[in-house]
């Protein structure tokens, strides 16, 4: 009878193993570690101005942000993306939402709904992720204005609504029931004037963040402190998540302010004067807790990732496609032209713009 047993239940190990197996292969946002842990308790990488990109497609413009596009950030392990949404002047409301860098004349990655259908395509394949969009309201759309935009992306399906538009939750779900609810996109925006019952899930960002500053020039200047919004002191934030900005511009003609890509092996790194590792260390210490979103300028380089991964504790994350830690060349990606014409023609273009908003008291 003994043996019988034995024989029954060593029958049953290979379902068991398998059963094991597949258990703890299971990731939420690359990691095992990360399902059980609620939505404000992990610290989420963001891509600053995610669509606006330093590539060939905009003759390497330095306007841009990012050296590689929305999907290839998101399949790297970026799981914020960020935008700045500026009205057009067409009456057509598909192509009334643009996402512009500061203005459209300057550098116009096309209109939000065919950037949020890129998105929900990505989701619609990684079915284990739960993705942040954070949109910058330059011109005070209400929800009602970008609600359809999320409604013909069809990305709309995804989003997640927060028990109450105006209170900040005392516990945030965690990310493996947001996949089983189905519930995987957060959208937010900043700033909403006002909630929307018909379009609940677009969260006014500041109601449930809070942002250091982000105007910073040099190394020295980041800090822990909240700028937005305002009255918030490091001892009392009302429960908001810690959006973490780091990131460096640079002053140009007419004191326009570019992305710094001079300084971003160092920006982006664990280590160094004004590297996010050390600040994420630093603002970790203020708040005893880690940020929950840091938004960094090409991602790729450092990388960014490494650091969120230390703060998250997580070792050896899966599913992520490699993305080189190089800053491209813009002599290898473009035979046809020299870095120096394309950086001449970036900033040709910033004067012409700059001269038309004056011409035309802008």
């Amino acid at each position: 009878m003994f043996f019988r047993s034995l024989l029954q239940a060593s029958a049953l190990l290979p379902f068991l193993s398998a059963t094991t197996s597949a258990q703890s292969s299971t990731a939420c946002n690359n990691s095992p570690s990360l399902c059980s842990r609620a939505y404000n308790n992990i610290t989420h990488l963001g891509a600053h101005d995610s669509p606006f990109l330093r590539d060939k497609s905009t003759s390497f413009s330095t306007s841009g942000n990012q050296y590689y596009n929305s999907t290839v950030q998101l399949d790297a392990g970026v799981r914020l993306l960020s935008a700045q949404v500026h009205k057009n002047g067409t009456t057509s409301n598909a192509d009334k939402w643009r996402l512009c860098h500061s203005t459209c004349d300057l550098l116009d990655a096309g209109n939000l709904a065919d950037w949020l259908s890129e998105i929900k395509t990505w989701m619609d394949n990684n079915e284990n992720e739960v993705v942040t969009v954070l949109l910058v309201n330059s011109d005070d759309a209400s929800a009602s204005d970008l609600g359809p935009q999320f409604t013909s992306s069809g990305i709309d399906k995804y989003a997640y609504t927060p028990p109450s538009p105006s209170t900040v939750p005392t516990t945030w779900p965690t990310l493996d029931s947001l996949i089983s609810n189905g519930t995987r996109l957060m959208a937010f925006v900043a700033s909403l004037s006002e909630p929307s019952a018909q379009y609940p899930y677009l969260m006014d960002e500041f109601t449930f963040i809070f942002e250091n500053d982000f105007e910073n020039e040099s190394p020295t200047n980041y800090s822990c402190t909240p700028d937005r919004p305002r009255g918030l002191t490091t001892s009392s934030t009302g429960g908001r998540m810690f959006f973490m900005n780091h990131f460096l511009y640079s002053t140009q003609l007419f004191g326009i302010q570019q992305p710094n890509d001079t300084y971003v092996n160092v920006t982006n790194a664990e280590t160094g004067l004004g590297s996010l590792g050390t600040r994420i260390d630093n603002c970790t210490s203020v708040y005893s807790k880690a940020p929950t979103f840091v938004l960094v300028d090409f991602f790729n380089v450092g990388p960014a990732m490494a650091s969120v991964d230390r703060a998250n504790g997580v070792s050896r994350a899966v599913g992520r496609k490699s993305v080189t830690t190089a800053q491209p060349s813009e002599a290898e990606q473009n035979g046809d032209a020299s870095p120096a014409m394309r950086r001449d023609g970036s900033i040709i273009a910033v004067v012409v713009a700059v001269m038309v908003a004056i011409a035309f008291g802008l």
